[in-house]
Formats: C-alpha cells, structure tokens, sequence
C-alpha cells in the first residue's frame, strides 16, 4: 500500500510572492550599500496599493518607492486589467530604525559577538529522493511552478497573468521512497479569451510534461484550473502579505517548521540565517551517504551568541554513531550567527533570488548553504 504526501508552491506572482520579493528587494538594496545593514521589513498588497513598513537600520540611500515598483515591473503585473499596475500603485511607507533594546542585544553578548537577534528554533532538512537532497513532492510543485512564470514571461503560452499555485501529491512505498506522481493541481491566471478545454492542453504540453518527463505519471490525475476560471488574481483577487509561504519557501510540510519567516530580514535574523545553517549541515550529512534522511534544529535566545540547543535527527538511518556527528558539527561549524554570516557570506545582496520557488534545492551559485563542500568531513566517520 502506497502513501500519499502532498506539497504546493506559488508563482511569484502570487501576492504573498509578489510581497515577499519586494521585502527582500529592499533588503538586497540595503545590503549592496552597506552590509552591515539591519533589516525587518514587511510588505502588504491589495488593490493598486502597497504598505512597506518595519524598521531598518543603514547607512545606504534608498528609494523605496522606485525599488517597489521595479520589483513590481520585474513580476510583470504592467496592466491596469490585472487590477494591480506599477503605473498607477499608490505606496505607502511606515519605516522607522530598529529597536535599541534589539539593537543592544544584537550588537554584542557577554563575549562582544553578534548576538541573535530574536529567540526561536530554526530546523533544516534533506533526504534523498531528488539529486538536490530536497523531498520530491516539494521540488516538483517549485519546478512546475517556475515552468509556469517562464512560459508566461517568454510568452511561449500566450494570454496568462502573473497569478498561480502548483502542488503535487507523490505515491511513496513502505520504504518511503517516491514510486509516481498520484496528482497533480495547476492553476493559472489568465486572460478571458482561454476555453477550460484550451488551457488544460496548453498547461499539459508546455508547463506540466517537461517538467514530469523523467517521473511515472502513467496514474497521474491532473487538475487544472478546477475552479474553471482564473482571470482576476494577484493582489486584486487576494491581499498578499510578507512570510505568509513558510512551507512553501521550505520542505513543503515534509519536514518541521520552526515558525519564522525568511524574506525581508537581514542576516542577524536567526529566523532566516539558521535555517539556512541547519539545511546546509543536514545536506551535507545526506550527501555524505553517512544518514539517507537528516533533520537538524538549533534554537537560540535573543542576544546570545551561542545556540541554547542543538539537535540531529537522522530517522535511524545513520550509518555511524550520532556521538560522531555531533562532535563533527561541533568541531567544524560555528553556530554563533557571526560564524553563519561568515561561513555562508551571507552580508550580500542575494535574497531576492529566494523569494520565489524555494530557499532550497536550487542550482544557484549565490545559495551557498546549498553547497555540498562539507562533505568530506562527515565521510571521515565512516
């Protein structure tokens, strides 16, 4: 008997995309004049409007407004039909610096390091079943997902907006590994000229089969636009807001969450950095061969450099002893968000690559805790 597991992404198009992309936008902006900046800046969408508002600290000169509405243009909602325009969005800023009493912890511990800057658990994840150590339901619903925006963007599909959502259920065998794709759900905004029967075909030979080619799709049940009609989305259909994807910028419910979000925060956020820390050591670990299937969670207090905890789960399926794999992450990997910046070179303008189709599992030379450079390291246990 198979199991069925279940994980959805969003184009960037998406209103919380849409809003995610010009929070780290900001960030990106703030980062390329000063990299010490301090970032926590959120984004709201609705109807021809957009509210930008938290706090930064930097010594960078900003136009807010003018990267607002290229982050607007680069998405591509460019027509007054789509009922959100870079023409005519009216934007509105609330920005003031950052708290002293965070900024006081922030600036140094006991030790005069870089203090986290907020308590909380962050966890990373890999397995083994695609080649990039991310769960398979997760990766497909982001590569669909991204085929969708490019086949818009180039218009090789013709007549759809910036709007949609993919998920994708995977079959699983009793040994948790990926058998065929039981279903899989697209919809696309799209102007009024398309017929149900027309977009189901077009979605099929252009999105949907190039991305599938490789998998066992001879049991795949497709939805494609169930509700049968997409026209008015984006902010106009439904208001977006910043760090409303969590799952979708993460394992897509396969793994757990720890509850922060990632876009619009600087590298000092813990939220954001020591997920990627936690991902990159759970990465190199699978791709070791050492454990098939890895979780890593550290959890910090607001002001401390020190992680107050640090943990591995690898589901039973470590080849040596966990005692190892401890001492081997302790050794080898500064936990202190200092040591995270600095290992991962997280001080650049790269976030607003992340805001759409995944912080994990792509090919992308800027993701560094996507890289397998440690591995060597966890071999040596074996």
């Amino acid at each position: 008997m198979y199991k069925l597991f279940s994980s959805e992404s969003v184009t960037e198009g998406h209103p919380d995309k849409l809003s995610d992309y010009i929070s780290d936008s900001i960030l990106d902006a703030c980062l390329e004049q000063d990299p010490e900046s301090r970032v926590a800046i959120e984004t709201a969408v609705t109807t021809h409007y957009c509210l930008l508002f938290g706090e930064i600290t930097t010594k960078a000169v900003i136009d807010y407004k003018q990267i607002v509405k290229q982050a607007i243009l680069d998405i591509g909602y460019t027509k007054e039909a789509y009922g959100y325009s870079v023409d005519t969005v009216e934007i509105d800023l609330k920005i003031k610096e950052q708290s002293a009493d965070i900024a006081l912890g922030v600036n140094k511990d006991e030790n005069k390091s870089l203090g986290a800057g907020d308590q909380g658990l962050m966890f990373g994840y890999a397995n083994q079943d695609t080649d990039t150590y991310l769960p398979l339901p997760i990766y497909l619903a982001h590569r669909l997902a991204e085929r969708l925006s490019y086949v818009r963007k180039t218009e090789l599909v013709k007549g759809l907006r910036p709007d949609g959502k993919t998920q994708v259920t995977v079959a699983y065998d009793e040994n948790h590994k990926p058998k065929y794709i039981h279903t899989v759900v697209l919809s696309t905004q799209h102007d009024e000229f398309w017929s149900q029967k027309e977009l189901h075909e077009a979605m099929l030979e252009h999105v949907i089969n190039p991305v599938l080619k490789e998998y066992d799709t001879s049991k795949t049940v497709y939805q494609i636009n169930p509700t049968g009609r997409f026209i008015i989305g984006g902010p106009h259909g439904d208001a977006g807001l910043t760090g409303r994807k969590i799952i979708v910028d993460t394992y897509g419910g396969y793994a757990r969450h720890g509850g922060g979000a990632f876009s619009g925060k600087d590298a000092t956020k813990v939220d954001r950095s020591a997920a990627y820390m936690a991902r990159y050591i759970a990465k190199n670990i699978v791709a070791s061969n050492i454990a098939t299937e890895c979780e890593i969670q550290i959890a910090y207090a607001i002001g401390l450099s020190e992680p107050v905890s640090f943990s591995i789960n690898t589901f039973n399926t470590e080849k040596v002893d966990l005692d190892k794999i401890y001492e081997a992450i302790y050794v080898n990997f500064d936990l202190t968000p200092k040591g995270i910046i600095e290992m991962l070179k997280l001080n650049r303008p790269i976030y607003k690559k992340t805001a759409a189709y995944g912080h994990f599992g792509r090919d992308i030379d800027d993701f560094t805790w996507e890289n397998t450079d440690k591995i060597e390291i966890f071999k040596k246990l074996l």
